[in-house]
Parts: C-alpha cells; structure tokens; sequence
C-alpha cells in the first residue's frame, strides 16, 4: 500500500519579533489615516477600532470591539461608524494606497468573496430576508465580505 505523502507546509511559528513587527505596522497604518478624523476621541477610537478586528475575540460586535478597546459599553464604537466626523473617502484612499504597496509585487492576487449564511434568528447583525447566494433564494441569513491574498 503506498503511503500518502505529507503535502502541507510546516509553519515555523510566530515569533515575538513578529508580533512586534506587525504592532508597529499597524501603528504606521494608523498614523496615515489619522489625519482624515476631525477630533482626537475618534481618531484614538478608529485605532482600537482596528485592533479588536484584528485581534483574537471571537466575535466583532460593537459591545466585544468596545469591551476589547476597555470601553465599558458600545455606544463610542458606534458613534465612531455612525456619526463622527471623518474624511471617509481619504481613508479609503488611503487603504487602498497602502495595500497596493504591501501587495503590488508581480503576481499578487487579491481576492474579495462574499459568502451567505442561513441564519434561524434575527439577533446578529446584518440579518434579515435577502438574496442567499449559499441557495440561490431570498432567505433570512447574513451576508459576509472576505479578503485573500496571494502570491504565485
């Protein structure tokens, strides 16, 4: 019987220069759009903001973004979707130069899928009757947005 050969890379595992590396990244990051929010308390905010949905909470709801930033309850996190004040296009400019830097080599790829989940309930955010793509109907389901890359 022949054997099955082992085709999955070994991971080398991250190291605490890693980590470092990808902190000041982020902080680097943040400083370039810092400039687009109008007053301090959201700029501050846009950056735990990007922290929680980076980290390793399960889920990134207002109340777990705000419970991982230290805020006792949402309603900063909201505000900071909903109604503060910022140069929304300029930080999409400003995203959208940095990823062409950190991916423009020959051959990136970069990928954006959106994926539909049935959902029972109406509790999460996002749910409601709408086109399911998972079924090809309008269901009661969520829809979610993901970003791959690669390089060949």
């Amino acid at each position: 019987m022949k054997q099955d050969k082992h085709t999955t890379r070994t991971a080398t595992g991250t190291t605490a220069t890693d980590v470092c590396r990808w902190t000041q990244a982020l902080f680097h990051l943040h400083a370039r759009i810092a400039p687009r929010f109008a007053r301090p308390e959201p700029r501050l905010r846009a950056l735990a903001y990007l922290q929680g949905i980076l980290s390793e909470t399960e889920r990134k709801n207002g109340w777990q973004l705000a419970e991982h930033a230290g805020e006792v309850c949402p309603d900063g996190m909201q505000r900071l979707l909903s109604s503060a004040v910022w140069d929304t296009d300029g930080v999409r400019d400003d995203l959208r130069r940095y990823v062409v830097e950190q991916l423009g080599r020959q051959g990136a790829i970069v990928a954006i899928d959106e994926t539909s989940f049935l959902k029972q309930g109406r509790k999460s955010a996002g749910v409601g009757l709408q086109y399911c793509g998972t079924t090809g109907q309008v269901e009661n389901c969520q829809v979610g947005v993901f970003l791959d890359d690669k390089w060949n």
